[in-house]
């Protein structure tokens, strides 16, 4: 039963281990294998495997009396479970992206207000709210705007700044 218990704090200890250096397994192999055992070879899977693998041995020879062979067999039937079910869990959080981060792009057609005075031709500041988030760009504008007046982003040249015109109300 002392192999069953030390092989299942392997796995713990393994499990440990894998919120560090969870991918290297699977880089190591990358080339040579070319996918065949794509997520099978992560830390999580395998940790998980060998833990299930001795406590489920350990368990079945204290609680059930099986013998080494029964407790192996066992094991291995718990650990295929395991490792089967944390390479499912592992590919369902993978697979559940976050939404794309907005581009400057996204600023055309948003309102927003002067924060410093642009002079015609020249850079001022503007206000925008960009997916809810506050963003301040340089703006340049075919007409002189003042502080405090609402505009428009007609484009977006780069990431960090606007050509606006002034709204008529």
């Amino acid at each position: 039963m002392a192999w069953f218990l030390g092989l299942g704090f392997t796995g713990v200890a393994l499990l440990a281990l894998s919120l560090v250096f969870d991918g290297i397994l699977e880089g190591v192999f990358d080339g040579a294998l070319d996918g065949l055992f794509d997520g099978w070879l992560s830390l999580p899977v395998i940790a998980g495997f060998t833990a299930m693998l001795g406590f489920g041995g350990a368990i079945a020879m204290g609680a059930a009396g099986a013998g080494p062979v029964g407790a192996t067999a066992v094991g291995t039937v718990l650990g295929a479970g395991t490792a089967w079910t944390t390479y499912r869990f592992s590919r369902a959080l993978m697979r559940g992206r976050t939404a794309v981060a907005p581009r400057g792009d996204d600023l055309v057609g948003t309102a927003g207000k002067v924060v410093t005075a642009i002079p015609m031709g020249g850079y001022g500041e503007v206000l925008l709210r960009l997916a809810g988030q506050p963003v301040k760009c340089a703006a340049r504008s075919a007409v002189a705007i003042a502080r405090g007046a609402e505009v428009w982003v007609e484009a977006a040249p780069s990431a960090t700044s606007v050509v606006v015109r002034p709204v008529d109300r």
